[in-house]
């Protein structure tokens, strides 16, 4: 029996959208999506509006009578700097408009190379990069409009996620898809690095987490994630799982950046190259302390995402 009482709008249906929409559904909410089309594959029972989400006057309205906003949109990754902080601001305004909670994910590019040293809340905001400083930014912006009583804010920060229905990631099909196509997976920068890698799931239920609870509000909060293995380590348990003997090309720099001549996704990529060529492990402790590990287990995580991955390419023929 779903909730109507309560309307929860989760704005973007990507992989993250659709992993709120997932908790959500099963915590008997009632969920309107909304994307720029109109149209996502989504239970019956889950709403689907299409309008530009940049728009105030389109996010007041399709947020009234929320309680709770989720921002997961994400444009095309070398469109940043022209469309996130108009997105962004579209949908603070719906928030607010609602009297809301604003539950937004957000990566971890703020905080630039950390050296190696374990990625925590408390870290400067000091990246070098162009999309690390347009995050930064948003990230500055959503909290000055929490202190000023704009709108009840709380920021949920996932690391490279993978798992069902995530495709464009750098654990995303040419790691599993070609795994599961006996194909070598295809990773950037150095292997042998620890990688803390976010699945998916963990995600939607982290960010339901922070918007069900008022001690979440005000600050950001690193979402619980698997266990922190290396690249390598993480292919070789993919392809363990697929049962096939682990092929893995690893790409430097100097191939990304004739790569990026030809593919704007790829030169987008290079600035973050940093993350893969030295450790990156995310700490998650202040999550856990407050609100429990709900993280799933690498294995598990990786058994569930071959299996959508097999699923899937069968529906594809």
């Amino acid at each position: 029996m779903t909730d109507n009482g309560e309307l929860h709008v989760v704005f973007g249906t990507g992989p993250v959208g659709l992993a709120i929409m997932d908790e959500l559904v099963g915590r008997d909410k009632r969920v309107r999506m909304v994307n720029r089309g109109g149209r996502a594959n989504v239970p019956e029972g889950v709403e689907v509006v299409g309008g530009d989400a940049a728009d105030p006057t389109f996010t007041r309205e399709i947020s009234e009578g929320a309680s709770v906003v989720y921002n997961a949109l994400n444009p095309p990754y070398d469109k940043w700097p022209e469309l996130f902080p108009g997105l962004q601001a579209g949908v603070l305004e719906g928030a607010a408009g609602a009297g809301a909670k604003l539950i937004v994910i957000e990566n971890l590019y703020m905080y630039g190379s950390t050296g190696g040293r374990p990625i925590t809340e408390d870290l400067p905001y000091a990246a070098g990069t162009r999309k690390g400083k347009v995050r930064a930014r948003m990230s500055r912006d959503l909290m000055e409009a929490h202190a000023s009583g704009k709108v009840r804010v709380a920021i949920g920060r996932a690391s490279d996620f993978f798992g069902p229905r995530v495709l464009t990631s750098a654990a995303g099909e040419q790691v599993f898809d070609r795994a599961v196509e006996g194909k070598s997976a295809q990773v950037a920068g150095d292997p042998d690095q620890p990688h803390t890698y976010t699945y998916a799931p963990d995600i939607g239920r982290g960010l339901v987490v922070l918007g069900e609870r008022e001690e979440a509000l005000g600050r950001s909060w690193h979402l619980p994630s698997p266990e922190t293995v290396t690249t390598r380590e993480f292919v070789e348990m993919i392809f363990e799982e697929v049962g096939k003997p682990t092929r893995i090309q690893a790409a430097p720099k100097v191939l990304l950046r004739a790569m990026g001549l030809f593919n704007s996704g790829m030169r987008e990529m290079i600035e973050m190259l940093y993350e893969f060529e030295e450790p990156f492990v995310v700490d998650h402790s202040d999550f856990t302390r407050t609100f429990g590990d709900h993280a799933t287990s690498l294995g598990e995580a990786i058994r569930e995402t071959v299996r959508w991955y097999r699923e899937h390419r069968l529906q594809a023929r």
